[in-house]
């Protein structure tokens, strides 16, 4: 007789299935961990950096400005904004023409250094320096002889031709026919709104060491976007 089939043995080893771990890996984890530190030390140095490129700017090379008053309309208006040049004057002198920031002397708007007529600009302003930073043209250089007539300067007897200036004939500074002579390594500064303007016929004129620099671009707002 046969035997019936034999049935198969279960065997000892039992096939099981593995779960994938779920938790992280340590060497995993740290190297993630290492990578943002490192990324959050690159951004605070970039920032530092852009942060410092620009306080050296402002402090050394380009400052922006904003116009405060309406002193230099039609040139410039209030709230327009201006790029002023802090190198060129370290190398070289202020030109008639120049728009400039600078302080002016200390007792502004309307304290001469000296006693003066009352149809004469003010020839010396006083001797300490306002901490107001103001924006003007240049009309006047070292050794000119200067006087104002019917809001026009005139240089050495000669009037000057100022497209950019709006003129006022009647205005109290408007006409100071008496002259003076600037002193040696002072600047005299007036708005190019003449009428509206408090300035060196006031206050006097201004020393080269307390020009900051010169205004040589407006950037806002932009439909008047260029240089000047």
């Amino acid at each position: 007789m046969r035997r019936p089939p034999s049935q198969s043995r279960p065997t000892s080893r039992q096939t099981t299935t593995r779960r994938p771990r779920t938790g992280p890996r340590g060497p995993v984890a740290k190297g993630t961990q290492k990578r943002q530190h490192n990324s959050l030390i690159e951004l605070v140095t970039i920032v530092a950096v852009a942060l410092g490129l620009a306080l050296g700017i402002q402090a050394f090379l380009v400052k922006p400005f904003r116009i405060p008053s309406e002193s230099m309309v039609p040139t410039l208006e209030i709230g327009q904004r201006v790029l002023v040049d802090r190198v060129s004057f370290r190398f070289g002198d202020p030109d008639r023409g120049d728009i400039v920031v600078f302080k002016p002397p200390a007792g502004q708007p309307s304290v001469c250094g000296v006693q003066r007529p009352s149809d004469q600009p003010c020839p010396e302003g006083t001797p300490e320096r306002s901490d107001t930073n103001f924006i003007k043209r240049v009309v006047g250089l070292p050794g000119d002889r200067l006087k104002v007539i019917e809001g026009s300067v005139y240089i050495n007897g000669k009037r000057q031709d100022e497209p950019f200036a709006r003129l006022d004939p009647d205005c109290p500074t408007c006409n100071l026919p008496r002259e003076i002579t600037i002193p040696k390594g002072d600047y005299y500064m007036m708005g190019d709104n003449r009428g509206e303007s408090a300035d060196s016929r006031e206050w006097g004129p201004v020393p080269k060491k307390w020009i900051i620099g010169k205004a040589f671009m407006t950037y806002w707002p932009p439909r008047r976007i260029g240089l000047l």
